[in-house]
């Protein structure tokens, strides 16, 4: 694996950050968009794609696979398909750098080919499971020939010859897993149905429609869903207009509420119900955030966001909520932190397995920085006192979404926060740093 020199960065107490910005499109999508158009006959246009190094390591891995995957302009792509079930085996490990995303789903397609691949990725990668993935392929018919210990990267995998469709019931609330069934079953014939208990992001869904699957999504329970699939569908090529991703709007919709003075308008950021948690406890918060503009594309709704900076309180934020947002909660520990009163983030436990333990890194970067903070069972407690001290450098574990939290904090905080490495910003949000400089705020 490549090594990466450690970038340290550190922001510092900024005049108001005003403008409008486009964030990169949505990562979701633009990992997906790639990965369906691999699995059509024929050709799909995508334009918006996030070039982060994340999706460019899912666009070489179709590539490998027999699909033909270029680049047409500047968030522009083509992609030329090989159909379902139409992979062939790579001659090179696939590498995913740091995508849980990109491998988890990848895996999910191959294991519905008749054809055995690697997979693998960087230090933090190696570290995230991936039984949950290997468990419900192998129901499909395919095995992980040789793992690490506990199911974990390196893998070498073999696509089942005959796919066989499943009932399979996600044992935790992911859209990752539901979509590596969902992937793998659309090589089996008959009907795939996964179950989820509680609602995980629906791109997946959503896109196998736009590429012409017979896709059916019910209600399961109180807050769950049942998807069920007909596999072997020949998926219909589709042009994709990727939004800005909500996950990365967060950090710039964060500080404009921080920073004195602020108005920013953040355009085109995906509003889709199960994205849009942090939107919702914001404005529990007090946060002053109005959308405009609604429209929608792929199947995806769509709206420009205007954020004024507000004086924001504590809450309490439902487990249930954290499907919608799990990758928005560094920040809001963020903004908690410059609250009145506490703030109660409940059922974190997934934050435990992304690319750090989210749950301590958030905890540990605050207490750095003079925060009162506390993790009860999957709970993370923030007493918020209205302003916080900064003057800690941050330790992000190589987590992207640690770093831009955390440099959110300090252009608020009295003092400057660093955080020890930027360099894996890249993977999801590439310009992050200019981006936000561009706006008004102040790195050293």
């Amino acid at each position: 694996m490549e090594q990466i020199t450690p970038s340290p960065l550190a922001s510092r107490r900024s005049g108001p950050l005003k403008g409008r910005a486009r964030v990169p499109g949505d990562k979701s999508i633009s990992h997906r968009a790639l990965i369906f158009g691999a699995l059509t006959v024929g050709e799909t246009r995508i334009s918006g794609l996030l070039e982060g190094e994340d999706v460019i390591n899912t666009g070489k891995a179709m590539g490998a696979l027999g699909a033909t995957v270029e680049r047409t302009g500047e968030g522009t792509w083509r992609v030329h398909g090989v159909g379902v079930g139409g992979f062939r085996a790579p001659r090179d490990v696939l590498d995913f750098g740091n995508s849980g995303t990109g491998c988890r789903l990848v895996m999910g397609a191959v294991a519905g080919c008749p054809i055995t691949a690697t997979f693998d990725g960087d230090a933090s990668l190696r570290k995230r499971p991936m039984k949950r993935i290997l468990d419900p392929v192998e129901l499909i018919g395919a095995r992980a020939v040789s793992a690490t210990d506990g199911g974990r990267l390196p893998i070498t995998l073999a696509g089942a010859r005959d796919p066989i469709p499943v009932i399979y019931r996600t044992p935790v609330p992911s859209a990752q897993i539901k979509s590596a069934v969902l992937l793998a079953g659309l090589a089996a014939p008959g009907e795939t149905v996964v179950i989820e208990a509680e609602a995980s992001r629906d791109h997946t869904e959503r896109l196998l429609a736009h590429f012409g699957a017979s896709v059916r999504v019910e209600p399961e329970g109180a807050e769950g869903r049942r998807i069920t699939l007909r596999g072997q569908p020949e998926l219909v090529p589709a042009p994709v207009v990727v939004p800005a991703d909500p996950s990365s709007a967060a950090f710039p919709m964060v500080a404009a509420l921080l920073v004195a003075g602020s108005e920013l308008i953040l355009t085109d950021v995906m509003t889709n119900p199960l994205r849009t948690g942090l939107i919702t406890t914001l404005r529990e918060m007090g946060a002053d955030i109005e959308t405009l503009d609604r429209r929608s594309d792929v199947g995806e709704e769509m709206a420009d966001i205007r954020v004024r900076a507000s004086a924001l309180r504590g809450v309490e934020v439902p487990a249930a909520r954290a499907p919608s947002m799990i990758d928005e909660y560094p920040v809001l520990a963020v903004a908690a932190s410059f609250a009145q009163g506490t703030t109660v983030m409940r059922g974190l436990k997934e934050l435990r397995v992304k690319e750090s333990d989210r749950l301590a890194a958030v905890a540990d970067g605050l207490r750095a920085n003079g925060v009162e903070v506390e993790i009860e069972g999957d709970d993370l407690i923030v007493h918020g006192r209205g302003l916080a001290p900064g003057g800690g450098t941050v330790v992000t574990h190589m987590d992207h979404r640690i770093a831009m939290a955390f440099l959110v904090m300090g252009l608020a905080s009295e003092r400057p926060v660093g955080v020890d490495d930027v360099s894996f910003i890249a993977t999801s949000f590439p310009g992050y740093v200019a981006m936000l400089r561009g706006l008004g705020a102040d790195f050293t």
